[in-house]
């Protein structure tokens, strides 16, 4: 099953152009928030009516605005679950459920039955929202969705909203509810690690436009851009300039850096995950800087070490480095250390623009 999506919208805050076309299972659209995310699920939805292009799923036009299509929501066979869940308060789980089914008495009772049984309901049919905790309420939701059968369901923030340890084990039944679908889903979020978990194909988007879309490895591994890099959480971006096919000068870091991979000409900047970094120790001095410990900030099983270059010679800009070390690797190193030698591994370089 396949997805286009070709659509603007003018907002208050930028113009939306998102365009991705996808045939993964789960697609997961990563974001900071306000870039636009909930609106393009709410677009191809048909909650909200893009002031063009054209939303095609499997061969079934959504919406086309030369065509003048646009499909009412309960026509697009898309299930939408909302952060809050949006239950009816003043229905029980089993009206909330069978609010989503079409068909006869008896073709609803087998349906509002057969998804009570899927997601573990029996003993709650009338229960009221209220009475139900988060992850009652969530498998509530999602079984009104299903019981509706629609080909793509979209998720939007489902976990935004909870502290941490409920988080994981709503994820986890998610994840376990969603296995045997058969449809697409479409995950929004802001949480990298939750995109990366659920995703297996990644659309980066900044400021109302699709920065990225690639497999979920390659995003990590090569964001291309700056957003990119941020939103899948490189802390160490410097802007660099291209000097050779394998060098690249980091301006606010004031060093010239070896590449492995071939840096491309439109580089604008250079990136280093924090957990990449390593102590010098050995003869290679490739990518290596000498820098004074300025900063160690404590995490349960690991440092933060905050590290400036000792021989910046542009002192109007700052070249702080963040370094992750675990515990015990910090601690061999010597904690009690003012300046260290790190290398900047060249496998790891992310080469941006």
């Amino acid at each position: 099953m396949s997805l286009i999506v070709d659509i603007k919208k003018k907002l208050d805050d930028f113009n939306l152009e998102i365009k991705f076309s996808t045939d993964s299972k789960v697609l997961g659209l990563l974001g900071a928030s306000g870039c636009g995310k909930s609106m393009t699920l709410k677009c191809i939805a048909g909650i909200e009516e893009p002031d063009e292009g054209k939303i095609i799923l499997d061969d079934r036009v959504l919406f086309d605005s030369d065509k003048k299509i646009n499909l009412p929501p309960q026509q697009r066979k898309i299930g939408y679950l909302f952060q809050n869940y949006a239950l009816f308060p003043n229905m029980t789980v089993k009206e909330n459920i069978e609010a989503g089914v079409r068909g006869s008495k008896a073709e609803k009772e087998k349906i509002v039955n057969e998804k009570i049984e899927m997601f573990f309901l029996k003993g709650l049919e009338n229960k009221k929202p209220h009475q139900l905790s988060g992850g009652q309420q969530q498998r509530v939701a999602l079984a009104r969705i299903l019981a509706s059968e629609p080909e793509v369901v979209l998720l939007d923030e489902p976990f935004s909203a909870l502290d941490s340890n409920l988080k994981w084990n709503l994820e986890q039944e998610l994840m376990e509810m969603l296995s045997t679908y058969s449809g697409k889903v479409l995950l929004v979020s802001h949480n990298r690690n939750e995109v990366y978990r659920f995703s297996e194909t990644i659309a980066v988007l900044a400021a109302g436009k699709v920065e990225t879309y690639s497999a979920r490895e390659e995003l990590f591994d090569n964001p291309v851009t700056v957003a990119a890099a941020q939103l899948t959480g490189c802390k160490n971006i410097s802007r660099a300039e291209k000097l050779t096919n394998h060098t690249l000068y980091a301006m606010d870091w004031d060093i010239t850096l070896y590449s492995n991979k071939k840096v491309p000409d439109g580089i604008t900047h250079v990136g280093m995950r924090a957990h990449y970094i390593k102590c010098f120790d050995n003869t290679d001095f490739t990518n290596t800087l000498n820098c004074k410990v300025s900063q160690v900030i404590e995490n349960p099983f690991s440092y933060i070490v905050m590290l400036d270059n000792l021989y910046n010679r542009n002192k109007k800009v700052s070249s702080r480095i963040r370094w992750e070390v675990d515990k015990e690797e910090w601690e061999n190193i010597g904690t009690q250390k003012d300046t260290i030698r790190v290398v900047l591994d060249p496998d790891k370089l992310l080469l941006l623009s």
